[in-house]
């Protein structure tokens, strides 16, 4: 740990810094005018990368090589222009969770165009000419393409500022920024200022993709990585602040570069890796600025939108009919073992759909009573999953004790990630339990001798009882719909009406004496140990629990199942939970571009149906009652007047 190796690192932080302001500026404007979460922006930085090998091959020579990089930035935010015109303005009017479910869409068809067009091997682009060698600080070597770099951050931050005070259109922006309905009321054309603005930022996170192909190799995976680091830049700094976006990039890129610094370092005769920060570092920063200061370091609370997505209904119970209903769904998914083989695909399928449904239920139930939106609930999926592996290898605990008690950890760290997460609303909460959800992945990722580390656990299978598949299935089978059963009624309960109360108007909750927080602190509770049962029912019907049941990816599939069964129905994560998982197995079973078509058949239902698939068949049942209603008069009234 010499000083030359401190200078050095922090030369490094500083270029990766430039490069992530690049791409969480483009994601902060369109934030701050359209208000949409783009998932789909870490996808432009990929393709700006791919762009650039492509177009640097073509041209050649040095001003080639520039010319490529500056061509490749501007073909992605034509890219995004199109994207907006095509698709976004077509939903900016539905809610903002729709808005985001179409986005995530978007990231699996632009991968997997990505695929077809690259291939899937890495490409790594040429040494930047003129730049190529390196410059001796402290008697070491740092590349001069990464000073070229340092440079070009606070270059692009001075000529956004400038566009942004010093022209019309920045003014025009900025103000769309504090109340976008009330630019429109004044005459300006809303829909092309988005389409600009869009492309603005598209054509940012491109420059940032094309900038990084002397330094890195273009690969698939590049655009949910660097959209990880730029919610937390985004976010640290303040939603739609620039300088705050600088601010926050410098910090996370330089405590990264510290931490690479400072590698293993024994402390009072403990041993502390902190190179292994790394993983989690701008998490635990983005957590602990929005415990501090909730709106971002150079942030402030944003105007709320106009457009709000459709109230749930008030809760009414359900008639004879519908129980009717769901108790011949419940007794025709407990014969289907009885018609298939033991160990049969459908068997297992199924068992994957009931885990499935109960982990989008304990989502829907904090995301549509209670109102918070959370981008971190595979944390308590993987907890629970966890905490049964570890209690049946490490405790010698049976599956069945296991099954109680894992619940129950998961629930204790919801009761700790909950505390904090309720004091904040909005993408502030959701990001803060993004972090906590990726704080928790990183040390299952890292923790070798507890969790096994990047391996995970294997040999978590279930007790001899049930080790026939079908036995299981029928276990799964109770134990998720005694799960659904419970939180509903816990929804009918005094507490579910006093958390709906909370959420449609927090000021008239508390003035009737509901502590309003604590409500929904009682709420993650409830969400994260119904999830944990999810969890470790998972880990006993695959044998192994690895990482990947914690992170981001697993909470974006909770996201989905919600949203695409439809927030506003009880019924919605349910349906949603069951079409999704069928059309990943399903669609990945036919097709080498499987995320392509999931992608697109997600962006056509969110088209068809804004409001889910649940929603949309209780918003015909309605109609097709309301028509039934009126037509019955009319044919009494004919009759009277029928000779």
């Amino acid at each position: 740990m010499s000083t030359s190796g401190l200078i050095v690192q922090l030369l490094n932080g500083l270029a990766s810094a430039s490069s992530l302001f690049l791409v969480a500026a483009g994601l902060s404007l369109i934030f701050g005018v359209t208000r949409i979460v783009n998932f789909a922006h870490g996808s432009f930085f990929m393709v700006g990368i791919y762009t650039a090998y492509t177009l640097v091959e073509r041209l050649g020579g040095v001003l080639g090589f520039w010319s490529a990089l500056l061509l490749a930035a501007i073909a992605v935010g034509i890219l995004g222009a199109v994207v907006e015109v095509v698709l976004l303005r077509r939903i900016y009017k539905a809610p903002e969770l729709f808005q985001l479910l179409a986005t995530f869409a978007l990231v699996l068809v632009i991968k997997d165009a990505a695929l077809w067009l690259w291939g899937p091997e890495e490409l790594l682009g040429p040494r930047a000419p003129g730049l190529r060698g390196a410059v001796e600080i402290l008697g070491r070597q740092f590349p001069s393409y990464d000073l070229f770099l340092i440079a070009v951050g606070p270059v692009v931050l001075g000529l956004v500022w400038l566009l942004l005070t010093r022209t019309r259109f920045g003014t025009l922006v900025r103000a769309a920024t504090q109340d976008r309905e009330m630019v429109s009321a004044l005459g300006v054309n809303q829909a092309w200022l988005f389409t600009a603005v869009f492309a603005l930022g598209a054509l940012l996170a491109g420059l940032g993709g094309a900038l990084q192909l002397p330094r890195e190799p273009a690969t698939l995976e590049m655009d949910l990585h660097i959209i990880g680091a730029a919610f937390v830049v985004v976010v640290v700094g303040g939603m739609g602040s620039l300088p705050g976006a600088f601010l926050a990039a410098l910090l996370v890129a330089e405590l990264k570069a510290i931490c690479i610094w400072l590698g293993v370092v024994n402390l009072f005769g403990l041993e502390v890796s902190f190179s292994k920060l790394t993983l989690m570092v701008d998490f635990l920063v983005m957590a602990a600025v929005l415990v501090w200061r909730p709106w971002g370091l150079l942030g402030k609370a944003q105007a709320s939108s106009r457009y709000v997505g459709v109230p749930e209904e008030p809760l009414r119970r359900s008639g004879v009919g519908y129980q009717g209903f769901v108790a011949a769904m419940a007794l025709g998914l407990a014969a289907v073992p009885l018609l298939t083989e033991a160990a049969s695909y459908t068997t297992v399928l199924l068992i994957d759909l009931l885990i499935a449904a109960l982990f989008a239920t304990s989502l829907h139930f904090i995301m549509g009573p209670a109102g918070m939106h959370s981008f971190g609930h595979a944390a308590y999926f993987g907890l629970g999953a966890y905490a049964a592996a570890l209690f049946v290898r490490e405790a010698g605990m049976s599956m069945e004790a296991a099954l109680v008690l894992a619940p129950l950890v998961a629930a204790l760290g919801a009761f700790v990630y909950g505390w904090f997460a309720v004091r904040l609303s909005g993408v502030y909460l959701a990001m803060l339990t993004l972090a906590f959800a990726q704080i928790t992945w990183a040390v299952a990722y890292q923790w070798d001798t507890f969790t096994g580390g990047s391996n995970g656990l294997t040999g978590v299978w279930p007790s001899a009882a049930f080790a026939d598949k079908r036995m299981y299935y029928w276990l799964t089978l109770a134990l998720v719909g005694l799960g659904i059963w419970w939180l509903r009624r816990v929804l009918f309960s005094p507490f579910g009406y006093a958390l709906r109360a909370g959420r449609d108007s927090g000021l008239r909750a508390d003035a009737i004496g509901i502590d309003v927080k604590r409500m929904q602190w009682a709420a993650f509770v409830v969400a994260g140990a119904v999830g944990g049962l999810a969890g470790a029912l998972f880990a006993f019907s695959k044998g192994s629990i690895s990482p990947e049941s914690l992170s981001v990816t697993k909470s974006i599939d909770g996201l989905v199942m919600v949203l695409l069964g439809g927030i506003q129905t009880l019924a919605g994560p349910v349906v949603g939970a069951i079409s999704f998982t069928w059309l990943h197995d399903t669609v990945a079973r036919n097709t080498d571009y499987w995320r392509a078509m999931l992608g697109g058949t997600i962006l056509l239902l969110v088209l068809l149906f804004p409001q889910g698939l649940a929603g949309y068949g209780k918003q015909m049942r309605d109609r097709f009652t309301a028509l039934r209603r009126n037509a019955a008069p009319s044919v009494g009234s004919l009759a009277k007047v029928t000779p």
